[in-house]
């Protein structure tokens, strides 16, 4: 398992949290971003600045097993059926069950906009956030407890 961060658009608390998650729990953290980003981490892969290039290589490193950290619905939803489990930077995992859901209301909104019309950028970033993001990434990088004998 590694942890996967598409840190285009990470906030940084929640790249910070997923760094020291990923050294509790031993688990390789990679986080992909365009060369406009200054990231510190043992596995940081840069990639040009053309749309869609980091979402692509997030493709490209992702296995079966593996966790990513994205708010992208369009790369969750790729990952998800590639078999890695997918969280938001807000804390939400992104259930399989309802990612058309979500990917339909992203073209809603997008079309919204692209008529004209404005929509509400994301709230600004709060300590209960932090807290979310922490205690289901925690979940997600937790190994399933041994049944008993």
């Amino acid at each position: 398992m590694k942890l996967l961060i598409d840190a285009d658009a990470c906030p940084r608390e929640a790249l910070r949290l997923s760094l020291e998650l990923g050294r509790r729990f031993h688990v390789p953290v990679w986080t992909v971003a365009s060369f406009n980003h200054v990231i510190e981490s043992d596995h940081h892969v840069i990639v040009g600045g053309a749309a869609q290039e980091t979402d692509i290589k997030v493709m490209n490193l992702a296995e079966r097993g593996d966790v990513a950290v994205t708010q992208d619905f369009g790369l969750a939803a790729m990952l998800i059926g590639k078999g890695v489990r997918c969280l938001g930077p807000t804390g939400q995992i992104y259930d399989p069950a309802r990612m058309d859901l979500l990917l339909e209301e992203r073209e809603l909104k997008a079309r919204f906009r692209r008529g004209g019309g404005r929509t509400k950028g994301p709230k600004k970033r709060t300590a209960d956030a932090d807290r979310r993001f922490a205690a289901s990434l925690e979940a997600l990088l937790t190994p399933p407890a041994s049944p008993a004998p």
